[in-house]
């Protein structure tokens, strides 16, 4: 209003300067002062309509019409506080679950990587006939480097070994350490934020014996670990006992690999003898390269595999040649994420917008309903001269009010469905700590106007163009209902019928799938058993046997807990995500049977005493390993049945029992003393892989699986008769003694652990039977609703009929068999959708079929049951109507 006083006083002081000048032109002229007033007044005109014109012609008019819908909008909602509240919460559910999903989708898919044009960086892969493998021998590098013209710069990389510790200012701080070529910041784009970085030499290609102890920081460990000193730069700092030389601190954004779990550093890769050798025991490297501008992705590619035909040749051993005879080029952004993760997050993200439009549909129902309500209303508006055009506009003004209330709760439902689900999408879908952000307020803002006229549009146009006179002529207490807007209701409730019934068979499919997986036979006991997953400092114990000096006194400590019944140790527990390692075991030569034997790998895992006491594990022959298997005495190793299968290519373990496998000291061969009975090692839904144990106390200094196994990882297994919130602070406590840098060990259950093994299939059932619950009730709402209404506006009409002789039973059956018309419909339709459709998770299912008809067949009947439910109470309310009463009321 005080912009409308303001331009009012403009245009009224315009109007009076005309005037005045039209005056002093006609006093000129000679006419008397009072005259020529009258006479400019005459010649300009009315100045009110001058005034009202002008101020239409800047827009005021229409913003002043909107300020007055939307104070009118307002007063609706507070008149009809239940029918707003009921809009707003369902909104609330379908934008919510559409939010919740865009902002993990967005962290995952749609983060823009921190370099310098991210979309021009690509991941080099090697394949071949088994398939693609990520890690390239320098050799390989050096001659994509010489002989490629596609790429601005080859850079490469490799992960440390083990779990380094950086030594800082504010004690050892665990980092995840990556050995890098001179020029990776250079094909990233990105230079550090302080120092210059590694130097280049030798070309370009790496780094050499100068850099070798050089390090580079992240923005956090500098910080964290060292108080973001300026003077960092020169400082010697420690790595896992190593001393390296600080040349540089990255920007505050930056990560590599991307994204970052850990803090990170970046020291330079030492190049060793072994380098210059394409043999297995060649290091190998990941690479990663700048596309150059003009240059598209389908020519690096072809130009590449080209290369590669030349690089493969170099080969003399078979079996490697054909590992590597082609090369897989793809966008580095994209090799970041697992098919698997983006198949996910794609299906729950197409969940997530049906449950929206479903409930736009359902709220455009209801506003209908409302719509039938206000026609006397609407039409009075008419009669006084609103155009159809207006009473649109503030129809659509209420609903844009009424989704500004939905999308406010539906941002809390938002934020509470993402911490409900945050250690699910964590642990499967590798999101942590997902919130809404920038993108995802702008998303909001999308959903926001995109709900307004997908629910309120229709209903708008439907009600500006109810005819006036006949709506007038009706008594103030009545409202009608058309043939035409009845059927438009039923569609929107068949609609919301067929919709919920494809987010319930999925939901269905995968449900199943999670039954089926649950029911899988693991192999090993999972009940009282809690988990450590240490990071083992080995630089502390370096020269030591860390078996005597960590593991025994941790055992022994950990068993004389109250309600410890045996502990153990693993390199990694069954289903466990912490550290995997495999064994080839391959016959020498270049003959067709070598090349067959060395396809042949194995899982490894060395395990503590007790083990067998923790886990239960089953023998098929022989036995497990003892107290008497100890350093020097003769080594020995445990196969499962699966290692039997591959290696003898029979079933019986009779043939593999006293087998040479691995030699752990030179001269001294291992042998099987027993055979396992097959567990799942990675995922309940995979087949058991071959693998073989080697046990702890028979590793020592200078065995070559020692550091392998011993100083990187491993798991502290308990089993106890008391409840792991109690214990679990103790075990802590406990190891925190044993070393400062164990403190932050993460514990859990095995019962956890399982469960985190389902993998992706646990979170898209969670998260898809909260959408098909949501999508089942509002679609049951809306069948309620709809049949409500329709007895309140046919009780004259079933008054009449019971007058005529009709029973209330067949009042009853009449009602039912309207909502029994549209189950039908919406349920044939629904499920000829969810056949064509269920494809988008038939990835995730495990043990039943794409098109189950058995889950199809449920899915419909609690559809019906429920809708029939529904239907009840509008049904039995009909039946009970008077006609003396209801005929009186008319």
């Amino acid at each position: 209003m005080r912009i409308r006083r303001k331009r009012v006083k403009e245009i009224d002081e315009e109007i009076a300067t005309h005037i005045a000048m039209a005056t002093a032109d006609r006093i000129a002229r000679g006419e008397s002062p009072q005259r020529a007033h009258q006479g400019a007044v005459n010649e300009f005109g009315n100045p009110l309509l001058v005034r009202e014109t002008t101020w239409r012609m800047w827009g005021g008019e229409w913003w002043e019409h909107v300020v007055q819908d939307l104070r009118y909008a307002w007063r609706q909602m507070q008149r009809s506080s239940s029918f707003t509240l009921t809009v707003i919460v369902t909104l609330a559910v379908g934008i919510g679950a559409a939010m919740a999903m865009f902002t993990v989708v967005e962290r995952v898919l749609l983060n823009s990587l921190p370099y310098e044009n991210g979309g021009h960086l690509v991941a080099v892969e090697e394949s071949g006939r088994k398939g693609d493998f990520p890690n390239v021998r320098w050799l390989d590098i050096q001659q994509w480097r010489f002989k490629a013209r596609s790429f601005e710069e080859i850079g490469f990389y490799t992960r440390a070994s083990g779990r380094p510790f950086l030594e800082g200012d504010s004690g050892a701080q665990q980092v995840t350490q990556q050995f890098v070529s001179s020029n990776l910041f250079q094909a990233l784009g990105v230079r550090p934020a302080l120092g210059q970085g590694f130097s280049n030499s030798e070309g370009q290609t790496f780094a050499n014996g100068s850099n070798d102890n050089s390090v580079v920081l992240s923005d956090s460990v500098w910080r964290e670990s060292f108080g973001a000193r300026q003077d960092i730069l020169g400082s010697v700092v420690r790595i896992s006992g190593q001393p390296y030389t600080v040349v540089g601190v990255m920007p505050r954004s930056f990560a590599f690999p991307f994204p970052a779990t850990k803090p990170q550093v970046w020291t330079a890769v030492a190049l060793k003898e072994s380098d210059s050798t394409r043999t297995s025991q060649s290091p190998t490297y990941q690479v990663i390269a700048r596309l150059k501008r003009e240059v598209k992705l389908s020519t690096a590619q072809a130009e590449m595999n080209a290369i590669q035909t030349d690089v493969a040749k170099q080969y003399t051993d078979r079996y490697l040649r054909d590992l590597v005879d082609s090369v897989k080029v793809q966008s580095y952004d994209d090799s970041l994420i697992q098919p698997e993760v983006r198949r996910a997050l794609l299906s729950l993200f197409t969940a997530s917008g049906l449950l929206w439009f479903i409930a736009c549909v359902n709220v455009a129902g209801l506003l209908l309903t409302r719509g039938t309500v206000r026609q006397r209303e609407v039409a009075l508006r008419g009669a006084l001269g609103a155009s159809r055009m207006r009473i649109i506009q503030q129809l659509l003004l209420e609903g844009l009010m009424l989704s500004v209330g939905g999308s406010l709760l539906g941002l809390i439902f938002a934020v509470g469905l993402l911490k409900l689900f945050s250690h699910g999408l964590a642990m499967q879908l590798n999101v942590e700590g997902a919130m809404p952000g920038g993108k995802a307020l702008i998303a909001l803002l999308v959903l926001t106007m995109g709900s307004a006229i997908a629910s309120a549009l229709w209903p708008a146009v439907t009600s500006a163009r109810v005819s006036i006179e006949p709506v007038l002529r009706q008594s103030a207490g009545q409202s009608s209902v058309s043939r035409s807007q009845y059927q438009t209701r039923s569609f929107l409730v068949i609609l919301q019928i067929a919709l919920s019934l494809v987010l319930l068979v999925s939901c269905g499919l995968l449900l199943r799938t999670i039954y089926a997986l649950r029911h899988v036979p693991l192999g090993f006991r999972t009940d009282h058993i809690v988990v450590g997953s240490m990071a083992i400092p080995s630089y502390r114990f370096a020269g030591q046997n860390i078996n005597k000096k960590l593991y025994e006194p941790l055992l022994e400590h950990a068993r004389g807990l109250p309600g410890v019944e045996s502990a153990t140790l693993m390199t990694e527990v069954p289903l466990g995500r912490t550290y995997q390692m495999a064994f080839s075991f391959a016959a020498e030569g270049n003959s067709a049977d070598a090349v067959k034997r060395r396809d042949f790998r194995a899982q490894f895992r060395a395990v503590g005493p007790d083990a067998q006491k923790v886990f239960g594990f089953k023998m098929l022959k022989g036995r497990f390993f003892n107290d008497g298997d100890i350093a020097g005495s003769q080594p020995v190793v445990v196969v499962n049945r699966a290692f039997v299968k591959q290696f003898s290519e029979s079933d019986d373990p009779n043939k593999i029992m006293g087998q040479n496998l691995l030699s752990l000291d030179k001269g001294k061969p291992s042998i099987v003393i027993g055979v396992l009975d097959d567990t799942r090692q990675v995922s309940p839904a995979d087949q058991s892989a071959p693998e073989i144990e080697v046990f702890l106390p028979q590793l020592v200094p200078g065995n070559f699986l020692y550091r392998a196994s011993e100083g990187m990882a491993m798991d502290l297994a308990i089993r106890s008769s008391r409840d792991s919130s109690s214990l679990i602070p103790e075990l802590r406590s406990l190891i925190a003694k044993t070393t400062p840098e164990l403190a932050d060990t993460n514990f859990t259950t095995m019962t956890q652990v399982v469960e985190d093994a389902y993998g992706s299939q646990q979170i898209m059932s969670r998260l898809l039977t909260v959408f098909g619950v949501s999508a089942l009730l509002l679609c049951l709402s809306g069948i309620y609703g709809l049949l409500a209404q329709l007895v309140s506006q046919r009780t004259r009409e079933i008054g009449v009929r019971v007058a005529l002789g009709a029973s209330r039973d067949q009042i009853f059956r009449l009602i039912l068999s309207q909502a029994g018309r549209m189950m039908v419909v919406g349920t044939v339709a629904g499920l000829t959708l969810a056949w064509f459709t269920s494809h988008l998770v038939s990835g995730f299912l495990y043990g039943i079929a794409t098109h189950d008809v058995m889950t199809m067949a449920t899915v419909a009947v609690v559809l019906a049951t429920g809708g029939l439910a529904a239907a009840w109470i509008p049904a039995k309310r009909a039946a009970a109507i008077n006609p003396v009463e209801a005929l009186r009321a008319e």
